[in-house]
């Protein structure tokens, strides 16, 4: 198992700063720019999800992070003939399958990797021939892990969301609970041989108990850090996150 004295590995979403740039067009903020702040604070890797209806990371932004990272590029995508070519295309570090609906604010719930496992496990082996690792991105379900396990996939993010929505509503007993069955499939895909992942609208207040985890050797945190990067910057929000990692895992 891994020490719980390893360093937890921070991946930090940008997609939201391009939100922000797309929502008046033009230029700015540059996630390119909010990629280098990242790396140079501290950031064990880059991610960005590059939507079917690029309602905020662009092609574009995924040519210049290929470009200028010197980190990971955890390049999260739906499970689409489109989206496989342009990753094959890139050959990023890593590949994250997540599910994907437009009408969607933000990523709900995990892939439903079990009930197309034999289309999955066909669509991830040209991605791992190609050198990347392949991610799912799914909820604390043991039928998923096994299944991800079983298509082959090296990674699993657990989706975390559950969790930090019933800590912001004050339904304790349900946090506490979501919280346990984190750390129940920790285990379990651990055990599997699986890589363990989390992430989804971690928090201050919430990330120390999932960082606590040793079988998780990744956090992936976005929407909160750039929301707390406009009043105190991207370097001191990253900087406070990574502290907080670090004392949970000591």
């Amino acid at each position: 198992m891994t020490s719980p004295h390893e360093r937890l590995r921070l991946g930090v979403n940008i997609d939201h700063v391009a939100t922000v740039r797309n929502a008046r067009g033009g230029d700015t903020p540059d996630p390119l720019r909010a990629a280098r702040l990242a790396q140079e604070s501290g950031a064990d890797g880059i991610t960005a999800h590059l939507r079917e209806d690029r309602r905020h990371i662009s092609d574009a932004d995924i040519d210049g992070l290929m470009e200028v990272l010197t980190v990971p590029l955890n390049f999260e995508m739906a499970a689409t003939d489109e989206m496989q070519k342009i990753a094959l295309r890139h050959k990023p570090h890593a590949v994250c399958l997540v599910p994907e609906k437009r009408e969607e604010r933000t990523t709900e719930g995990g892939l439903e990797v079990a009930r197309e496992e034999n289309k999955l496990a066909h669509y991830i082996a040209p991605l791992r021939e190609a050198g990347c690792r392949v991610s799912i991105f799914i909820a604390a379900d043991p039928r998923q892990i096994d299944a991800a396990h079983r298509i082959g996939a090296e990674v699993v993010e657990l989706h975390t969301g559950a969790y930090c929505d019933a800590h912001a509503e004050g339904h304790f007993d349900i946090r506490d609970a979501e919280l346990e069955k984190l750390r129940t499939m920790a285990t379990h895909a651990h055990a599997l041989g699986l890589e363990v992942h989390a992430g989804h609208g971690l928090t201050y207040d919430t990330v120390q108990p999932v960082a606590a985890f040793p079988e998780v050797k990744e956090l992936n945190i976005g929407h909160f850090l750039i929301g707390e990067a406009i009043f105190r910057g991207l370097q001191p929000a990253i900087a406070e996150m990574r502290r907080l990692m670090d004392a949970a895992r000591a």
